[in-house]
């Protein structure tokens, strides 16, 4: 895949760094903005998720997942573990208002709005309890185990029905093709 950026980044490629933080810094910054306290916790988990997502750029595999999709979970595990290290800790670092980051190419943007919501559609078709798994663990950023509190079943159950659902989307992503652009070729 040519347009993989995050190969692009694991080789070291000049300019791949800055590619993908334009191809992925308004969906980074939208999930950390959801999940942080505030605007500098946000920044800072951005920070963050970016350099793990460098970290990891050489584990990406298209066969596995897409490329927001691998994104997406970085940025997801990042700030569960984010979360769960300020429910240790108490925040003393003081707020200070900051320029709102410069935003994705709307290009960009409409693409990834177009993955999401294919990947809605297809969420739409996983079994109840699967569905409401996964939802809870992308939509609030809950761990497995408060997942089992919310619904409560065992942690067990929700790791089951977290992965026949993962399972599931893979299975299905990979039956339903990216729908063609505006210039033929599809994504």
């Amino acid at each position: 895949m040519a347009d993989c950026i995050l190969k692009q980044v694991a080789a070291g490629q000049t300019g791949a760094v800055d590619e993908c933080l334009l191809r992925y810094g308004g969906l980074v910054w939208s999930l950390a903005r959801r999940q942080s306290a505030d605007h500098a916790d946000a920044e800072d988990a951005v920070q963050e998720i970016f350099i793990d997502l460098w970290n990891s750029a050489a584990r990406f595999d298209e066969r596995i997942a897409s490329e927001v999709a691998f994104v997406a979970m970085i940025a997801r595990r990042r700030l569960i573990d984010r979360r769960r290290k300020r429910g240790r800790t108490v925040d003393t670092t003081p707020l200070t208002p900051a320029v709102d980051p410069p935003t994705a190419p709307v290009a960009d943007q409409l693409a990834i709005a177009e993955e999401v919501a294919r990947a809605r559609e297809q969420l739409l078709t996983l079994k109840p309890e699967e569905r409401k798994v996964i939802e809870l663990a992308i939509d609030r950023g809950l761990s497995s185990s408060q997942i089992a509190t919310e619904l409560n079943m065992p942690v067990g159950t929700v790791k089951t029905n977290a992965r026949r659902g993962m399972i599931r989307l893979r299975e299905l992503f990979a039956k339903s093709p990216r729908q063609p652009t505006a210039g033929g070729a599809p994504r």
